[in-house]
């Protein structure tokens, strides 16, 4: 059983000059070690403890002696030293040089698109609620810029019926025309993340108009849109070949239905509801174009030709669907329709998802841009589990954390468990409690800059929970330290780990109130799997998971 230690360090540094707190004992204890009892930490002193302690194998003497040189600078000091315990304190600050996660890519690129787990995003093209926000290319821009790789598109003959608009059907959204969609893909497509770029079209036009996208997309993205030279795949391609590369997936769909012979009662678009209709789940737009062999008739064959990822949504019964051999595809379920399946057809749904894609949305309730929980499609393979990115609360500070590995490429590999089966075809059950793997053990302390009253020092404590598998959920939290700028709880929590592949740690910082609700302080989330030893500096932040200027932890992993 290994064991996972790992401590947390704060200070916080205000406009008013605060004496700063030392070195916690932890660090002057590393610090010792390493110089055998000396003043300073030299050159290869510090390359020994980046190596032996922070796991650094890479690292060389040229290398801890740049460190230094830099960290002298920025300390003020010409000197052709070593580190002090207090320069040496701040330099386990430097996010540069101590990051909890690697900022590579690192996972295998080279296996199927269907083994890895994509950054997904939800009608992409709205600014805010699902019923009267406008539509536009900013919130698609901010997605990509974001490490999103996959942005959905509903698509719709404008009011002239000679050109797209991209829109939310029969709600009071505002749109925005496909051209200057399909530009602002084009400019910030790679601006985060080489890897391939999947635009997912819910179309609701005529075949003329699919012709006009097809020459459309072909025109403005060029040689950056990829397409296969078969309508059959067996296998999809690894993220690797597709790198800078933009592809399409949508449903083959048969001929628009007017819009106008669609009354209240028929609304059926994905995430979108009526006040009428909030009391039931409103499905896809996808079951609007129910993908049978009249649409492939009556479809552009242009447009078909563009498509890799053909995609569709249970004709029938979800597990004949599920059990369905032949080319490759991506099927799309609601949150509400996946948890339903996984209670009767949970190891249905992990096999299908080891070659095939399987999409979840949000159910179209949530017409206030609000998620689910990530992990209800994550622990089954879900590859495409798709968020409402301009919403904002824990489960998409979940999704964000999810995304920070790997690099924050968009891409990442699925454990093994999840795309392979044993010797008699069984598969990873997430509901079964399994054997505990890991024990995550908890230590914290506390720095920072804050927004909080300059001339009240406030009440800390810091909330941790687990999120994965049903059996590793867990929550905790800090005594409340009172009228102190730097407190240090010195509490320790211990978190059982059955499937540490799946788990993401999120720890929040609140400021305790007497009289109204507690102050948020600031937020991450990681990945257990991920995370790398030693100690590391870990930014944190605001609530809607923009980073916070100079808010950081000085936290401590140790895996045994």
């Amino acid at each position: 059983m290994a064991t996972h230690n790992y401590k947390v360090f704060s200070c916080f540094n205000r406009k008013f000059k605060i004496t700063e707190p030392g070195p916690p004992p932890d660090v002057e204890r590393a610090f010792s070690e390493f110089t055998g009892g000396a003043t300073s930490m030299s050159a290869d002193q510090l390359c020994r403890f980046l190596t032996e302690q922070q796991g650094e194998l890479d690292c060389t003497p040229s290398d801890s002696e740049q460190i230094i040189s830099q960290s002298l600078e920025q300390d003020g000091v010409n000197s052709d030293g070593g580190l002090s315990l207090h320069q040496f304190f701040h330099f386990l600050f430097q996010h540069d040089f101590n990051s909890p996660l690697k900022s590579q890519v690192h996972h295998d690129m080279n296996a199927p698109l269907s083994h890895y787990f994509i950054y997904t995003g939800h009608n992409s093209y709205l600014t805010g609620n699902q019923l009267s926000s406008d539509c536009s290319d900013v919130p698609i821009i901010k997605a990509l810029q974001r490490g999103v790789r996959v942005i959905e598109l509903d698509i719709w003959p404008n009011s002239t019926e000679d050109d797209i608009d991209v829109v939310h059907g029969r709600t009071l959204t505002t749109p925005v025309t496909l051209s200057q969609c399909l530009k602002s893909i084009k400019e910030y497509a790679f601006v985060k993340s080489h890897y391939p770029v999947i635009i997912t079209l819910e179309d609701h036009l005529t075949p003329d108009l699919q012709a006009k996208v097809a020459g459309m997309a072909t025109q403005i993205f060029g040689e950056l849109l990829y397409y296969p030279q078969t309508d059959s795949l067996t296998e999809f391609p690894t993220p690797e070949s597709l790198k800078g590369r933009i592809l399409i997936s949508t449903k083959p769909p048969k001929e628009y239905l007017e819009s106008k012979q669609c009354n209240d009662k028929e609304l059926t678009d994905e995430g979108s509801s009526s006040p009428d209709a909030l009391e039931t789940d409103v499905r896809d737009d996808e079951d609007l174009n129910a993908d049978d062999e009249n649409s492939h008739q009556q479809s552009a064959p242009e447009y078909r030709h563009l498509i890799t990822i053909h995609a569709g949504k249970p004709k029938g019964d979800i597990q004949d669907e599920l059990k369905a051999v032949g080319q490759v595809r991506r099927l799309s379920l609601s949150e509400q329709a996946l948890e339903k399946a996984s209670d009767c057809y949970g190891a249905d749904i992990v096999r299908f998802t080891q070659k095939n894609i399987l999409r979840v949305y949000p159910k179209g309730t949530r017409v206030t841009s609000s998620n689910y929980k990530p992990h209800i499609g994550w622990m089954y393979g879900a590859q495409m589990v798709a968020f409402n990115m301009q919403g904002h609360g824990k489960s998409l500070r979940f999704m964000q954390g999810m995304f920070r590995a790997n690099g924050g490429c968009g891409y990442v590999k699925k454990p093994e468990f999840l795309v392979e089966k044993g010797p008699h075809d069984e598969v990873f059950d997430p509901k079964r409690t399994l054997p505990v793997k890991k024990t995550l053990t908890v230590r914290y302390y506390f720095e920072s800059q804050t927004h909080f009253d300059s001339y009240s020092p406030p009440d800390f404590y810091v909330k941790v929970c687990v999120v994965g598998v049903p059996a590793d959920m867990a929550k905790k939290k800090t005594r409340v330290i009172s009228n102190n700028w730097f407190p240090v709880w010195d509490e320790e929590f211990d978190f059982p780990l059955t499937v540490p592949e799946l788990a993401l740690l999120r720890i929040e910082v609140r400021e305790h109130d007497k009289h109204e609700k507690d102050d948020f302080g600031g937020q991450t989330c990681l990945p257990v799997s991920e995370l790398k030893s030693g100690f590391r500096s870990v930014p944190l932040y605001d609530e809607k998971g923009e980073k916070l200027k100079s808010v950081k932890l000085l936290m401590r992993f140790q895996f045994r």
